[in-house]
């Protein structure tokens, strides 16, 4: 699959469903990659309440669990789904909020100039061959696009938020990811 970023800033390939969940960078500038993951139910996957929290749609009755976060104002630029499906929220040169209180090389708000990525998973369960390959695929198309991200400027939510955060998580195989970079 040829991935490509068109001039608004969107995965051409990629499906959109765009979030309410955004806003204007501070500066236009894209310097890191942060990578997270997310099942809703937690532990379950497919169907669409991933989808629904990030367009703030979430039925609270769902699920025990959408009761605590349907009303969470929480978005990233793209899902990667177990099938390796890319689901875009949020233009990358537009802020998403999938950080939260943040810190990269002693600098706050990373929502202010990464692109976010999230994984669906979770922290104990391998992610799927497919998710790897569209990551990576996807990792170095922004990378020649926007060439302030790095491969040192790609890192972990876990990372930019510890003690807060944990994923990634353990089940993601760093080495196999970067050694594609």
């Amino acid at each position: 699959m040829t991935l490509m970023i068109n001039d608004d800033h969107w995965v051409t390939t990629a499906r959109r469903v765009p979030s309410p969940f955004c806003d204007t960078r501070p500066a236009d500038e894209m310097s890191l990659l942060v990578v997270h993951n997310i099942s809703l139910p937690p532990g379950k996957f497919g169907g669409p309440y991933i989808e629904q929290l990030f367009t703030g749609k979430l039925n609270p009755n769902d699920d025990p669990y959408f009761e605590i976060i349907h009303q969470f104002r929480v978005s990233a630029h793209c899902l990667i789904r177990r099938d390796g499906e890319i689901v875009q929220f949020v233009p990358f040169n537009q802020r998403a909020w999938h950080a939260g209180v943040s810190k990269f090389e002693e600098r706050d708000k990373c929502n202010d100039f990464s692109i976010g990525i999230e994984l669906e998973g979770t922290d104990n369960i391998p992610y799927t061959d497919e998710q790897y390959q569209i990551l990576t695929k996807l990792t170095q198309m922004l990378m020649s696009r926007y060439p302030a991200i790095t491969r040192e400027r790609v890192t972990g939510h876990e990372f930019i938020a510890p003690g807060r955060k944990t994923d990634p998580g353990l089940s993601f195989d760093w080495l196999r990811f970067k050694n594609k970079l």
